[in-house]
């Protein structure tokens, strides 16, 4: 299993925005592809121009088909647009590939 980590930093005064997308569009589309959502997260002290969840995967090849198979299906590119109508959402977002060590929970 592999992880990863991603963070969105979000445009100013966008964060309803980013939560209401993922709440109600991105899951759907998620689930459909098969995304495993390990969990979301904002910042309770800081900034609070984040939100960072981890997916979890079998593989790195099974990330890219089921990232490849979210990212040009056509239902999530017209939420996207219809979503970004009023501007960007995300300024940029970074993300990580973690692997379990031998002594994690998680494996």
């Amino acid at each position: 299993m592999i992880y990863e980590l991603r963070t969105y930093y979000i445009m100013p005064g966008k964060m309803p925005d980013i939560q209401s997308r993922f709440a109600n569009h991105t899951l759907g589309f998620f689930e459909k592809h098969g995304v495993q959502v390990v969990g979301f997260w904002t910042e309770l002290v800081g900034q609070n121009d984040t939100l960072v969840y981890i997916t979890a995967f079998e593989s790195m090849a099974d990330r890219e088909e089921k990232w490849t198979a979210f990212m040009t299906d056509p239902g999530w590119l017209a939420v996207r647009a219809e979503t970004e109508k009023d501007g960007q959402i995300v300024a940029r977002v970074e993300n990580r590939i973690l692997q379990p060590t031998e002594f994690s929970p998680l494996q």
